[in-house]
């Protein structure tokens, strides 16, 4: 059982802990103090981590060793980054050769992960767009719709922190046969991406759930064997929806 703070003794220090002072609970000759203090800044310590995304940071480091390379400075960039939808998008350049296109997408990222290393795979390559497709992996993690778009909006906030006149496209999540279950919470999460939308003129949101459905019913045939990344004819179906704004000035 934890003693309160205010009931607190120390026979080395011989004073009571009141709430109105904070003597004995930093008086470092005071044995019972520093433990505190230790258990104070390990616990705060605990929480800092507990806090910070954690992996990623070799396939981050990678895909900026690669576009040092080939990026070219005298050019702005339209950058496609998010989850595995977006990694596993092979064909962006073939798809818009006059466009510089950068696919900075890293494997079951959620938004917290975009967030923390944002500087690397967005922010730092002068775009003029960013597409953005995260909350898939979120959602099926069992984050809330509204945590996602707190983060959703951190996201933004920064890109236009830096690069202000950078138009930001948020890809709502798709249907796959495998989270289809779920399709209630995805389907509340995209209306509340699309409400963040309407809110600044330099947002845009692309619907590709409902492309992605034969009437009510989800394209099968779209998808590779995992139920959950699609084939060529799913992305051909992301390319039409996004085409328009890949080319708009």
């Amino acid at each position: 059982m934890i003693t309160p703070l205010y009931k607190l003794k120390s026979n080395v220090c011989r004073k009571w802990f009141h709430l109105t002072t904070i003597q004995c609970y930093f008086d470092l000759d005071c044995p019972s103090a520093m433990k505190r203090i230790l258990y104070t800044f390990l616990l705060f310590g605990f929480f800092s981590i507990a806090q910070q995304p954690v992996g990623f940071t070799g396939e981050v480091d990678a895909i900026s060793k690669k576009y040092d390379t080939l990026w070219d400075t005298t050019k702005q960039s339209i950058i496609f980054t998010g989850s595995s939808s977006i990694r596993m998008w092979k064909t962006l350049n073939e798809l818009f050769p006059k466009e510089q296109i950068l696919n900075t997408g890293f494997g079951g990222s959620q938004a917290i992960d975009l967030l923390y290393h944002l500087e690397p795979l967005v922010l730092k390559y002068n775009p003029k767009k960013v597409f953005i497709y995260e909350g898939d992996n979120d959602l099926w993690a069992k984050k809330k719709p509204k945590e996602i778009i707190a983060t959703t909006w951190e996201i933004i906030n920064k890109i236009h922190t830096v690069h202000p006149n950078a138009s930001i496209v948020l890809i709502g999540t798709k249907p796959s046969i495998s989270r289809w279950k779920q399709r209630g919470r995805y389907k509340r999460l995209n209306k509340k991406l699309e409400k963040v939308s309407k809110s600044n003129p330099k947002l845009t949101y692309v619907d590709v759930w409902y492309p992605m459905l034969n009437h009510k019913k989800l394209k099968k045939d779209i998808f590779i064997s995992d139920g959950l990344h699609m084939n060529q004819k799913g992305y051909d179906i992301w390319y039409e929806t996004m085409k328009e704004l890949v080319n708009q000035p």
